[in-house]
């Protein structure tokens, strides 16, 4: 048996078996750290997958006088989680933004609406608050730049900028995803 030492160099030297190796030592300790953080083991079993790919591709930084190898994988781990973690807050927050919204006047929804409110819900919550917060109050409560104003405290012309930056940013997500699912023939306004 290797030492991690002599297992870290073949690693680094692109050896595929020191990566089943490292696996076979260190991934049990991999998955009960991510299970513990996740709490599902699911999520922990990608996680653990995440990581291992993660420390191929990156194998070239782990130094062994930084650290042990189980710290290293360990550090991955974490911060795989941390981005699992983000990623179903972000989610959680996408979903009860578009169940926040009232039905669309007149009948049921089509699949095509359903996703293109969707995709404005997803990319309202990656804008920065203010702007996400001033488009939010312009087109679900309908206020208009001065009331925007006087509830945020914000100057009008920061809530302007807010505002068009915002579009601005919702209309290229909108043309690169329209462009990636197909022409589509309303645009963001349509699904705000």
């Amino acid at each position: 048996m290797s030492s991690d030492d002599e297992l870290a160099e073949r690693l680094r030297d692109g050896d595929e078996k020191a990566l089943r190796t490292a696996y076979d030592r260190h991934g049990g300790a991999v998955l009960y750290l991510a299970q513990r953080l996740l709490g599902n083991r699911a999520d922990a079993e990608d996680v653990t997958q995440m990581t291992f790919v993660a420390a191929w591709t990156g194998r070239d930084t782990y130094d062994p006088r930084r650290g042990t190898m189980l710290g290293w994988l360990l550090g991955i781990a974490r911060r795989k989680a941390v981005d699992r973690l983000r990623s179903a807050a972000r989610d959680d927050r996408v979903t009860e933004t578009v169940r926040a919204q009232p039905a669309p006047p007149g009948g049921p929804e089509t699949p095509e609406r359903v996703l293109d409110r969707l995709v404005v819900a997803d990319e309202l919550g990656r804008l920065p608050e203010d702007q996400r917060r001033t488009l939010e109050l312009a087109f679900y409560d309908d206020l208009t730049h001065p009331q925007i104003a006087a509830v945020t405290g914000l100057p009008l012309g920061t809530v302007k900028s807010h505002i068009r930056r915002g579009m601005a940013t919702l209309r290229r997500r909108w043309e690169v995803d329209g462009a990636a699912l197909g022409s589509r023939s309303a645009g963001p306004s349509r699904a705000l």
